[in-house]
């Protein structure tokens, strides 16, 4: 249900901020692959050595705790999806996201809040709205749009669905049941009122578009 409502978000953002060299960072399985590919004119997906969600379309391996193995500038467009939370030095990453952004290049981005741990142990932090703010506000990035990703309708069909899974034999089956009503109900006027009405308060997470000066 979540990764429908955020690839959402990618879908209707990249036709008009994805462009030309794009870095997938920390891409796992390339799952906006499809939604990114015929707005940009070069692809690299990079994550790390030991990725949990396998190699295959990697075009190279790469730590994002460490300096970032590119030139200056050298993309027009950089993803990175449900990546920041795992990064145990924050800052240093966004840094060199900076740095290899080409001047008014783009990131695009989305993090968890209202989340459950995951990708134990390297799952570090949980970021707000002025938290992200931060990040752009202390470089040399100009701030496009910061938006909620969902409300509590969507944290409640998240965290049922997750705990449903445990449920001996039929687990599996309540928890796609949960979701889809979960992603049925956000779709219908009530829904949508009570996810907008509660998502400055509990968001599940944050859509965020910012662009280097």
């Amino acid at each position: 249900m979540i990764a429908t409502i955020v690839a959402g978000r990618y879908q209707d953002a990249f036709p008009v901020h994805g462009t030309g060299r794009l870095l997938d960072l920390g891409c796992g399985k390339v799952p906006l692959y499809a939604a990114y590919k015929e707005y940009v004119t070069e692809i690299i997906c990079v994550d790390w050595e030991n990725t949990l969600h396998g190699g295959e379309y990697l075009d190279r391996q790469v730590d994002l705790s460490n300096p970032l193995p590119f030139a200056d500038g050298e993309f027009d467009t950089i993803i990175l999806s449900d990546v920041l939370e795992h990064i145990s030095a924050p800052d240093n990453l966004w840094n060199e996201i900076v740095r290899i952004l080409a001047v008014g290049g783009k990131i695009i981005m989305n993090v968890p809040f209202y989340y459950c741990l995951h990708e134990q142990p390297h799952d570090y932090y949980r970021y707000t709205e002025f938290a992200l703010r931060r990040f752009v506000a202390n470089s040399n990035m100009t701030l496009i749009s910061l938006e909620p990703i969902g409300g509590a309708p969507e944290i409640l069909a998240d965290v049922a669905s997750k705990v449903a899974t445990r449920i001996p034999k039929v687990g599996r089956l309540v928890a796609r049941l949960i979701q889809f009503l979960g992603l049925w109900f956000v779709k219908t006027k009530l829904g949508r009122r009570i996810s907008s009405a509660t998502a400055a308060d509990f968001p599940f997470g944050y859509f965020m578009i910012a662009q280097k000066s």
